[in-house]
């Protein structure tokens, strides 16, 4: 039995036996041990593979650059990191823009403002689009990160890396969904352009906002660590995973408005398989990244 197969054969009695992934975070332990974290090889497993949930805040705060790769500095970092929440978080208090009745999510966002130079002048200024995205995903992102100020900086260093790297390739994948939904199921394209609903389908709520508030958090973090680690391309595929899991459900509605309220609420039961199924998709078309030792 050659390396690879034997590997194999473990994954799979350790799935069975109900220790998914026990290599996996072997794996992870070994790279997180290095004085210097080596980025690549972090985004390759993180590609790979879900990240163990005891490490995954760890490992997004060093691909979101919110901590270097020394391991010696994370400390130090850190507690600059937290100085500088902590002013953010006294200079709104001072000029009372908020106060202890403010939402959570409100008050990332208005720290996300000051520190962009674009707080507004009274928080009963309308929302921007933008924000609406920000608190969406700080919403999730509380239900996967404990600690607030850990919580406000990935939420913050993630809205950036969508805005900047992913700037030019969001608007794209509305396209792409086309395109992969074709390969994979043609009639259900073609029944969803004789209802005129491709052009109305949430592509804000799949694409901006990264299926936060559609999937919920336990499924949602394991796209996330594809689109910390990488890909935005994954968002894609999740889209016609939705598709193709609730095929029956949306052949049977004959107009856009229905099919897309239906998408925009799915049935949150199914969500831990279609986001398997989709990454699943994402290997086929996209191939598999191969993992550096």
């Amino acid at each position: 039995m050659t390396e690879d197969s034997q590997r194999n054969f473990r994954s799979v009695y350790y799935e069975k036996v109900g220790f998914r992934g026990v290599e996996e975070k072997k794996s992870l332990e070994i790279l997180l041990k290095d004085d210097r974290l080596d980025i690549e090889k972090l985004c390759t497993f993180s590609q790979r593979f879900p990240l163990p949930s005891m490490y995954r805040a760890l490992v997004w705060k060093v691909l979101l650059g919110i901590l270097p790769p020394h391991h010696e500095s994370h400390a130090q970092v850190m507690m600059y990191r937290k100085e500088q929440y902590s002013d953010v978080l006294h200079a709104l208090e001072v000029v009372r823009f908020i106060s202890d009745a403010t939402p959570q999510i409100e008050v990332y966002l208005y720290m996300h403002r000051l520190e962009s130079g674009k707080l507004p002048r009274s928080p009963s200024f309308p929302l921007e689009p933008e924000d609406e995205v920000f608190l969406a995903i700080a919403k999730a992102m509380e239900e996967m990160v404990e600690d607030s100020v850990d919580c406000y900086w990935i939420t913050r260093c993630f809205v950036n890396q969508l805005n900047s790297k992913y700037r030019d390739a969001l608007p794209q994948l509305p396209k792409a969904f086309e395109q992969y939904l074709n390969l994979e199921d043609s009639r259900l394209l073609s029944h969803l352009k004789t209802c005129c609903a491709v052009s109305t389908l949430p592509y804000e709520l799949w694409f901006k906002k990264c299926f936060a508030g559609c999937l919920p958090e336990s499924s949602l973090q394991r796209i996330w660590d594809k689109v910390v680690s990488g890909s935005c391309k994954i968002l894609v595929f999740v889209a016609v995973e939705i598709l193709l899991t609730f095929k029956i459900k949306v052949m049977a509605l004959n107009s856009a408005e229905k099919i897309t309220k239906f998408l925009e609420n799915i049935p949150q039961d199914s969500s831990d398989a279609i986001v398997s199924k989709a990454i699943d998709l994402w290997h086929k078309h996209c191939g598999t990244p191969v993992h550096s030792a």
